[in-house]
């Protein structure tokens, strides 16, 4: 089947984008943000468009998802929903049907953290770069009786675009958590309890072992039996 011309002005510019990306970059290939504005000199927030069809089904990695990339570069990794056909543009129901008061309650359940990293809204992430940015993600979740549906988390913006199409399956993390041993269970029902997981002192001691010189971490060795043997 013959696409339309991406060039075709009677198109909006998502579409346009859409179009441009199967015939011009080609699935599996890279652009940059300099060419996408070349090729859309006249389109104001290409940048947005292209975004907007991640709404619907595209992956288009950026170096938040790819470290491979440079932060000028993106690779178009699976083709959405065909937008150039009529009623195709449309955003899945699930993706717009949260009022208000539903994203709140969300937002409210998750503590207002990033579900995925922890940062709050407004914090600045670790790279100063910038402040993070609270919103809904869409997780599929495959339920232990095979069935699947789409439940909502909050996620930072950096993390939702990081787990696009990710899937939850929950039964068999289920599987996992019911073979832990007795003692390891109550330690993890104690962790969902309290929503958070306090490092014990071993894994502290851990943590700082690991960042010594060698000649301290000898010494460490020595000190608990833990040197090579002669």
């Amino acid at each position: 089947m013959t696409l339309p011309s991406w060039q075709d002005k009677k198109f909006g510019g998502m579409i346009r984008a859409a179009l441009w990306l199967e015939t011009e970059v080609k699935l599996g290939n890279t652009f940059t943000k300099a060419a996408l504005r070349q090729a859309f000199p006249e389109v104001t927030q290409i940048d947005r468009r292209i975004r907007d069809l991640r709404d619907r089904g595209w992956q288009i990695d950026t170096s938040r998802h790819d470290p491979s990339l440079s932060q000028d570069e993106q690779r178009y990794v699976k083709r959405g929903a065909p937008v150039w056909i009529s009623g195709q543009a449309k955003v899945p129901e699930h993706k717009s049907s949260l009022s208000a008061a539903q994203r709140t309650r969300i937002h409210q359940a998750d503590s207002y953290l990033c579900r995925a990293c922890g940062i709050g809204a407004g914090e600045t992430y670790e790279d100063g770069i910038e402040q993070a940015f609270l919103n809904i993600a869409r997780r599929k979740v495959l339920l232990a009786d095979g069935t699947s549906t789409v439940q909502y988390v909050t996620s930072c913006r950096r993390c939702a675009s990081g787990a696009s199409g990710h899937e939850v399956d929950l039964g068999d993390l289920l599987a996992r958590i019911q073979s832990l041993a007795p003692l390891e269970r109550e330690v993890f029902a104690g962790w969902v309890r309290n929503d958070q997981r306090e490092r014990s002192l071993m894994e502290k001691l851990w943590g700082e072992f690991r960042t010594l010189p060698e000649e301290s971490r000898l010494a460490i060795a020595s000190a608990v039996g833990a040197g090579s043997e002669q």
